[in-house]
């Protein structure tokens, strides 16, 4: 199983909001997900990102990639 670090949108129409989750690569970008490490809101006027780096690192180090989007937010 190839797992992926990527966003999954939440919120409404024209607000949405993300969370940071660690899916299967076969599963839709809303599909069920392993496990949330983080949140990241861009529509507040500073936008808001929370990471559970503590996690992040664990899944990087069992083999886990990151997509573009993340490490953008991240920082890796």
């Amino acid at each position: 199983m190839a797992t992926v670090i990527r966003l999954t949108r939440m919120g409404r129409k024209k607000q949405p909001f993300y969370r940071i989750a660690v899916t299967d690569s076969r599963k839709r970008r809303d599909g069920g997900w392993i496990e949330l490490i983080g949140h990241h809101n861009p529509m507040v006027a500073e936008k808001t990102t929370v990471v559970d780096n503590e996690r992040l690192d664990y899944w990087l180090s069992v083999g886990a990639q990151m997509s573009s989007r993340v490490k953008k937010i991240t920082g890796r």
